[in-house]
């Protein structure tokens, strides 16, 4: 079959102007995707198809049980508690209120799954707080922003569970699995550039507890914590699926702020619900646009050619990984996380699993990838909640930036060549 390079320029320069028109990312992807399918001659039946299919799994109810036990959870105060319980942990060290930044987004992304919530919810009370203890504006946003990463790649990520759908049906818990390992080793790094920068520029010392304080503390966050076991416990044992876990863990999260924080009022159910429901017709105009966007460019024949382009260059494994990453983070810092990952997810799968890549090991560099390109301008949506927080400007904070980048990129090449970090957890369960 010979390649058809007009309708491949139609396909993909067709959403690339109307995303330089602004036009928004669904109606881009649908619009390109249905001028392309008139082209080709293609029935008109099999786009209303292929956006139905996109939807029709199982696996995608996850995905508004997770965004609204996020949205739950945040709006029920528990970022509170969790910067506090980070802060009797690691608020003595010096330079504590960073190191405490990062340790309270590793807790948080554990339960939203989502890097600019956890921007929001923890960037909204440590931000303010670093600044106010004599931290530099863009220093207190680059740490938010960039251990902010960690809930894209902690369970329940709902960016893994996007993956798993592009990528054919993946079992979600085993995505889960493989999060986690990373996720902890990425918060470490980033523990350990806040140490010499502290160090370094002197930072003070964080507040110190009583025993008798710490335990309050602890005992208050861990109800709210206690949602993390229902979710991975849950699927590890058996007892239910990731589907049946987000839905359980939306009826305890309930009931954790009402009657146990009573953080939860009229107001505040119906601001949870709004954000919900917003989201959510968000992603599902994706998800239902890009599934035809997905089969046009498997149809064109997109990810033959273009791993026939970089096979000619070179067919070694660690060649071909380095040139995916240079890729997905250019990609990263121009585009949407949650898009790419719909869009590229058929394209690049069939090229590393080529050369031996195992497909849940691709999803975490994919994931670590484009979570980076959340804290890289000129689109990093996750730098510009933070600097909105702060009320500085991107550039304030590039220079502040570029340490934890080093950090960041160094566990995306460990992650990359070492396949151990990403299979060793799920093996050990399976």
């Amino acid at each position: 079959m010979p390649v058809d390079y007009m309708g491949i320029a139609l396909l993909l320069g067709g959403f690339l102007l109307l995303m330089g028109l602004r036009v928004p990312i669904a109606f881009a992807l649908g619009i390109s995707s249905l001028a392309t399918t008139l082209y080709l001659g293609l029935p008109l039946l099999m786009v209303a198809q292929r956006m139905v299919n996109g939807l029709n799994t199982f696996t995608f109810l996850a995905v508004p049980f997770f965004i609204l036990v996020g949205n739950i959870m945040g709006e029920g105060g528990i970022s509170d508690r969790l910067v506090k319980l980070a802060d009797v942990l690691v608020g003595r060290l010096r330079g504590g209120l960073a190191q405490g930044n990062v340790v309270a987004s590793t807790l948080f992304g554990g339960i939203s799954g989502s890097s600019v919530a956890d921007v929001a919810s923890i960037g909204s009370i440590m931000i303010p707080a670093m600044t106010k203890s004599g931290y530099p504006a863009g220093y207190s946003v680059a740490v938010t922003v960039t251990s902010s990463v960690q809930g894209v790649l902690i369970p329940p990520s709902q960016n893994m569970i996007f993956y798993a759908l592009a990528a054919g049906g993946l079992p979600i818990s085993t995505l889960f699995l493989a999060g986690y390992v990373p996720g902890v080793l990425l918060g470490l790094s980033l523990m350990v550039i806040c140490w010499f920068v502290a160090v370094k520029e002197n930072h003070p010392v964080g507040a110190r507890y009583t025993m008798r304080q710490g335990l309050q503390v602890i005992g208050n966050a861990l109800v709210g914590l206690f949602t993390i076991v229902i979710i991975i416990g849950g699927i590890l044992t058996g007892i239910f699926t990731a589907t049946e876990s987000a839905a359980i863990a939306v009826v305890y999260a309930v009931l954790a702020t009402a009657f146990f924080y009573r953080s939860l009022n009229r107001r505040a159910i119906g601001r949870i619900f709004a954000t919900t429901l917003t989201t959510l017709a968000i992603v599902t105009a994706i998800i239902m646009t890009s599934s035809v966007f997905g089969f046009l460019l498997s149809y064109l024949r997109v990810p033959a050619l273009l791993a026939d382009a970089i096979f000619a260059i070179s067919e070694n494994k660690a060649f071909v990984l380095l040139s995916i990453n240079v890729l997905l983070l250019i990609l990263g810092m121009l585009m949407d996380m949650g898009i790419l990952i719909l869009i590229l997810t058929p394209i690049l799968l069939p090229i590393v699993t080529k050369v031996g890549v195992d497909p849940i090991q691709f999803g975490i560099i994919l994931i670590l990838n484009l979570g980076i390109g959340l804290c890289t301008p000129p689109v990093g949506t996750s730098l510009i909640v933070g600097c909105g927080i702060a009320r500085i400007n991107l550039e304030r904070t590039v220079r502040s930036l570029l340490p934890f980048y080093g950090a960041m990129v160094v566990v995306l090449l460990l992650v990359t060549y070492v396949p151990a970090l990403s299979l060793t957890l799920p093996a050990l369960f399976r």
